[in-house]
């Protein structure tokens, strides 16, 4: 549902992305999945969203956005905010949710189609607005995890749902042994 000469634009939600292939049992190849979607129109900007914590003196995702950034992604960072649950547990928020959808409404008008990658349901009023100025939305997530990792009001409102998993031989490397912890894991709670 690509077609060649469509204007196209990447939105990606990193800390939903990153649970969703996590879920699915593998890493995402930004270089593989930015000339992917390079292959299926002509690509834009790719945008890159994720919360950074700012008070530690390492931060375990800073590598992965410079890699971005000097590979051809547009960054959106903010600080995220740590706080501790009822629970007494450490709890990290960074929401990017309104950034994305800004630059979606201010680039719709130069866009043919414009390709989510997220499933969090909040974003369905940002789809519907963007159809309504003639701009295609595919959503890319996945229903293959437990539980599924869109909301289905949201697959329900694109006009294309790309299951993520069928993209794994595409743009997925197997995991690294041994796993260590995975920078967008501090930023999870961001929904």
């Amino acid at each position: 549902m690509f077609y060649k000469d469509e204007r196209l634009a990447l939105f990606i939600d990193g800390s939903n992305l990153y649970a969703a292939a996590k879920a699915l049992g593998f890493d995402i190849d930004y270089k593989l999945l930015r000339m992917e979607f390079m292959r299926r129109g002509k690509l834009l900007r790719a945008f890159y969203y994720t919360a950074l914590l700012e008070n530690d003196d390492y931060s375990p995702i800073r590598p992965l956005v410079d890699w971005l950034h000097y590979n051809g992604f547009t960054m959106r960072t903010k600080p995220a905010k740590e706080y501790t649950d009822s629970q007494g547990r450490r709890k990290v928020k960074g929401n990017m949710d309104i950034e994305l959808a800004v630059d979606a409404m201010e680039l719709a008008p130069r866009l043919d189609h414009i390709v989510l990658f997220s499933g969090d349901g909040d974003f369905r009023p940002l789809i519907e607005s963007l159809q309504r100025q003639g701009v295609r939305v595919s959503v890319v997530s996945t229903i293959r995890s437990q539980p599924p990792m869109i909301a289905d009001e949201l697959r329900r409102q694109a006009d294309n749902f790309i299951e993520l998993d069928e993209l794994r031989d595409v743009i997925g490397r197997p995991p690294r042994e041994p796993r260590a912890a995975h920078p967008e894991d501090a930023t999870l709670d961001a929904k």
